[in-house]
């Protein structure tokens, strides 16, 4: 289009009280207000501009549908509810690890009113907010003393300043690492004023590398959880046991940054181990830190166990007010570990979608695939391999079952329009086609999300039996 044609068309765009002048203007501000309409009516102008501009509209109208689309688009909330067809559990851009519903109704009730966060109810003076998690976390993990933190970042970081400030640490240079976000564990360790001093080499690391740089100077020993990449082949490491035995030699404590916060035995879901909390504190740890939200299946917090002398230091340093969780943190934590405490872990999202049978995930593909049929839409079951997610498990990709669809405009475009639709859906696409894996996905997100699907296909709709999960199975 040529430079004076693309002009005339720009001039022939309506103002923004014009566009509300008109009937469904009109219409959009009496039903939903004039703030929201004035919204809608800016950014389908600057749309139909910027289409102009790029030639990829060719028109300079704005249709009443176009204003509509934008009014909805303008009133819809920017965090949003998605199914995850990923197949990763703890999926961080997805808000990882999904609470349970007692947890939610626990939240409900604490958010709708007032509550007992820093009061204690029978002396009338001033609480507490552990009160509610400490002797929970202690009796999980049969450490002395606890505290949370906003996430397991602040944790390491008000760790290493309460106890090693101006000291050094030493720490593998397997464990330097570097997690999603650009997050690295060695920035976070040199902001808290620590002096690191590098052991070992990347593969190999023994207890006499810790002990040839143990000095005056050393204020901890520092373990760190390996997050989402692991060391395989030719390798070494020494064992916390002896590592927090060779400390306490020296008086020199041993920080494990778990990470993950594992509370179970993860070999019972048929993955591999995951190093427990309990196990690192029965190891001799002087601290452990670990995430909330992870494998523990509890909301974002940093949460810290350790020596009741050393957890201390941490509860009366400043850092730890800046870091400190909110009532309905608190409330989430609570609520999670009494069903840990209470032997109801499987009511937890994230421990039973890893707990899951597979031909319980199979039947859900199936039935996915055939609420899909009924709406004309021909998906296949195929094996896939999920993931855990969230840093933790690097190695383990549990077998899932997915449902493979073959869009007519390619996948890539179908994804796109899923991700926009509401609820919003977030696949996979593997060799030209779009994976649903269900490992995921609830029983009761089965009907919703075929109905997503349904809404943004524009494949070739059949009436015919869907196929069977035995029929042409592939591997993701």
């Amino acid at each position: 289009m040529e430079d004076a044609e693309k002009n005339r068309r720009l001039r022939q765009l309506p103002s923004v009280d014009e566009l509300l002048a008109g009937e469904a203007g009109r219409e959009l501000s009496a039903r939903h207000g004039r703030s929201l309409a004035l919204r809608a009516a800016r950014r389908v102008i600057a749309e139909a501009r910027e289409g102009l501009l790029s030639g990829a509209r060719g028109q300079a109208e704005i249709e009443s549908e176009d204003l509509a689309r934008a009014l909805e688009a303008e009133a819809r909330p920017g965090l949003r509810r998605v199914l995850n067809a990923t197949g990763v559990v703890l999926h961080t851009n997805l808000g990882r690890a999904p609470l349970a519903r007692a947890v939610a109704d626990r939240l409900s009730e604490i958010s709708l009113g007032y509550s007992n966060l820093e009061l204690d109810l029978e002396s009338g003076e001033r609480g507490s907010r552990h009160a509610s998690i400490e002797p929970l976390l202690r009796e999980l993990t049969g450490a002395e003393a606890a505290l949370a933190v906003n996430n397991n970042a602040g944790a390491v970081l008000l760790t290493l300043s309460a106890l090693a400030a101006g000291r050094e640490a030493l720490v593998s240079r397997g464990e330097l690492v570097e997690i999603g976000g650009g997050f690295r564990v060695p920035d976070v360790m040199r902001q808290s004023g620590v002096r690191l001093v590098e052991v070992g080499t990347t593969n190999k690391t023994r207890l006499s590398d810790y002990e040839a740089a143990l000095g005056p100077e050393t204020a901890l020993l520092v373990k760190v959880h390996r997050s989402n990449f692991a060391l395989v082949g030719f390798t070494e490491e020494a064992p916390a046991a002896e590592l927090a035995a060779l400390g306490a030699g020296r008086g020199v404590p041993l920080f494990d940054d778990l990470g993950s916060g594992c509370l179970v035995d993860t070999a019972s879901f048929g993955l591999p181990r995951e190093r427990t909390v309990a196990e690192a504190v029965r190891d001799g740890a002087g601290i452990v830190t670990f995430s909330g939200d992870k494998l523990l299946g509890g909301p974002q917090a940093g949460l810290v166990v350790g020596r009741r002398e050393l957890v201390e230091k941490l509860r009366r340093h400043p850092l730890h007010r800046a870091l400190r969780i909110d009532k309905l943190t608190a409330a989430a934590l609570e609520a999670t570990l009494r069903l840990y405490r209470d032997g109801r872990e499987r009511e937890i999202p994230a421990v039973a979608m890893l707990a899951e049978p597979l031909s319980s995930v199979e039947r859900r593909a199936e039935a996915l695939r055939d609420a899909l049929g009924s709406r004309g839409v021909v998906g296949e079951v195929v094996e896939a391999e999920s993931r855990v997610g969230g840093g933790a498990l690097a190695l383990a990709e549990p077998p899932s079952f997915a449902v493979a669809l073959s869009p007519q405009g390619g996948a890539e475009p179908f994804a796109a329009r899923l991700r926009s639709g509401e609820p919003a859906v977030v696949g996979r696409v593997v060799r030209e086609q779009l994976l649903l894996d269900v490992r995921a996905i609830g029983d009761e997100e089965v009907e919703p999300l075929a109905a997503a699907v349904s809404a943004a296909w524009d494949g070739p709709r059949s009436a015919a039996r869907p196929p069977s999960a035995r029929e042409g199975a592939l591997h993701a």
